[in-house]
């Protein structure tokens, strides 16, 4: 029978996955339709339920289909499930920095359009409207800058001095006969200069208010949550090595292998290895923010410095020589506030991992896994790899294949290997045991494709014919399809079922935007964890006497050549303190 056309077949697909939803819903159960889709994937592959995907689905067929998803995804005592579950999660709220920063400036402008309008669009003219113009541009710069809410009337009022230094009241008219993009640019450069006048103010230790520390925050926060994914990755990593070698045991044993079949230890140890790889993931990325941190801090300090010394001892700084550094120290600042909402989403991440390791530590009791372990050596990873560092591949063994060796090999350790790195010849040989490969003793280059093994022996098993263990492999994850990603499988079948990805954009929205929602503060646009405020302020004691804030600065010095340098008092009146 011949298949039916794409757009009918998914239209089929998404009924199917509705009902599915809408039944395990009245259980009590609510799914995401793109848990359901894999789980339609997942049970059309496994060759034990019988489905042809060669032919057009019967109503019986859908019925059983919908029946089979429904059974699984209800099944709450199943690390299968939960490993799909957390592929679904990550697939869904993990994306590159790029992408997740992209998408948090995309999320802001997006909240910034409207008060952006209200200044584009304004028609002020009399003087209390052009007044109230001033005061909406101003909140504007906060809600731009994140530096305070605009809601707070001392942080308005440092905000309002700044603004004045460069852009006073005056200049109104000549704003109101830009064109919009004109209007639209000089409010983002006008942020930029406040900005960094205000962080220079705060450093100097005459201005700052609402302004949080972020190098301090996060001096805090990359520790703490690199020490944090590290003592999870250390238990997940006893937890794996366990059912590693609980499983090879049961390979040696046959017999012991139906009596434990009850507790899915290979199940419980993809659970543990998908979240490994997951948590590797996020770690990765908390060392870049803190590599970026550091460069960042000491970019900090010379900025600052230079700012000092550029204003220092001068009677007036033409506007040439120091907004170009204001502007810098914005943009450093905005780069801060990028690392701190990345820190703050990574760390939410992980949190959200764990309730996807639930059904195997209910599953396999300590007690039970404590008997299984006796006689037992439990080896790690690098245990494993630095056993059979000797016994290397003998490339006059091979006429035909090409193996690769770290000191003959450019990018030795960048070759994107096969099944995730683990040894294919043992997952195809055992009954799915994952045993990382070791590329020292030699990989395998096949079609294009990078190959490793755990010993030896296993590369040349494999090597005499591959298209046998690469098949056996595919058979095998058919039967388990979280192995689709963790073994990294999806080319080989992504053409046998429509499955529609999610969008990009909504899936990264939805993690920035929950995350801003976590973080906002108050009604400002602050989006990254807040210290108490008491630690915030940068107020002189023991005196209720603003102390002079002046510096000295060339006001905007539009079309003109020559810039004339004005002196520019910050200092606030003794009322506003």
């Amino acid at each position: 029978m011949a298949r039916m056309p794409p757009t009918q077949a998914e239209s089929v697909v998404k009924n199917i996955i509705r009902e599915i939803g809408q039944e395990c819903a009245a259980h009590g159960e609510v799914v995401s339709e793109t848990l359901v889709a894999f789980m339609v994937k997942a049970v059309v592959l496994d060759p034990s339920n019988g489905f042809n995907i060669d032919r057009t689905l019967m109503k019986t067929d859908v019925q059983k289909l919908v029946k089979l998803c429904v059974t699984r995804l209800l099944d709450s005592k199943n690390p299968s499930l939960d490993t799909i579950k957390m592929q679904v999660y990550f697939d869904m709220n993990y994306t590159s920095r790029e992408d997740f920063l992209e998408e948090h400036h995309r999320v802001l402008e997006s909240r910034l359009s409207s008060v952006s309008r209200e200044i584009t669009d304004n028609r002020a003219s009399a003087r209390e409207e052009l007044e109230s113009l001033y005061r909406k541009i101003v909140s504007y710069v906060l809600l731009r800058s994140g530096l305070g809410s605009p809601t707070d009337i001392k942080i308005v009022r440092e905000a309002t001095a700044a603004l004045q230094s460069v852009f006073p009241q005056a200049e109104l008219g000549t704003f109101l006969t830009l064109s919009k993009k004109d209007k639209e640019c000089q409010l983002k450069e006008l942020t930029m200069i406040v900005t960094g006048i205000r962080l220079f103010n705060r450093d100097c230790g005459k201005g700052g208010e609402g302004i949080d520390d972020l190098p301090a925050i996060l001096h805090e926060a990359i520790p703490a949550t690199t020490q944090y994914i590290d003592s999870q990755l250390q238990n997940a990593q006893d937890q794996l090595y366990h059912y590693t070698a609980i499983l090879e045991k049961v390979t040696k044993n046959p017999l012991m292998g139906k009596e434990l079949q009850q507790y899915m230890i290979k199940e419980a140890l993809y659970n543990m290895r998908q979240y490994e790889i997951f948590l590797q993931i996020i770690l990765s990325d908390v060392i870049t923010c803190a590599q970026e941190v550091e460069m960042m801090m000491k970019q900090l300090t010379a900025q600052l410095e230079q700012l000092k010394m550029t204003i220092r001892a001068k009677t007036a700084v033409p506007t040439s020589q120091v907004f170009p550094i204001f502007i810098a120290l914005a943009n450093l600042w905005i780069s801060f506030q990028d690392e701190t909402v990345l820190i703050s989403i990574l760390s939410n991440l992980t949190t959200h991992l764990e309730p996807f390791l639930g059904a195997q530590e209910v599953l396999f009791p300590d007690k039970v896994k404590q008997v299984l372990l006796e006689d037992v050596t439990v080896k790690t990873d690098a245990n494993r790899i630095k056993e059979h560092m000797e016994y290397r591949v003998h490339l006059s063994d091979f006429k035909k294949l090409e193996w690769l060796f770290p000191e003959t090999t450019a990018n030795f350790d960048k070759l994107l290997i096969q099944y995730r790195g683990f040894c294919g010849y043992t997952f195809a040989t055992t009954d799915g045991l994952l045993l990382p490969g070791n590329p020292t003793i030699g990989i395998l280059k096949y079609k294009e494709k990078y190959y490793t093994f755990n010993t030896r022996d296993a590369a040349y098993s494999f090597a005499e014919n591959p298209e046998k263990y690469i098949d056996l492999i595919k058979e095998k994850a058919k039967k388990n399809a979280e192995l689709i990603q963790l073994l990294e499988l999806h080319q080989q079948f992504e053409t046998l079922i429509p499955y529609s990805q999610a969008n990009l954009r909504q899936k990264i929205t939805h993690s920035v935007q929950t995350d801003l929602s976590h973080m906002r503060r108050e009604n400002c646009s602050q989006v990254y964890p807040s210290k108490n405020a008491g630690s915030q302020t940068m107020r002189e004691d023991g005196t209720q006497v603003p102390r002079p804030q002046i510096y000295i600065s060339g006001l905007r010095g539009g079309q003109s050549k020559v810039t004339h340098g004005v002196k520019v008092n910050l200092t606030r009146a003794v009322d506003e303190t």
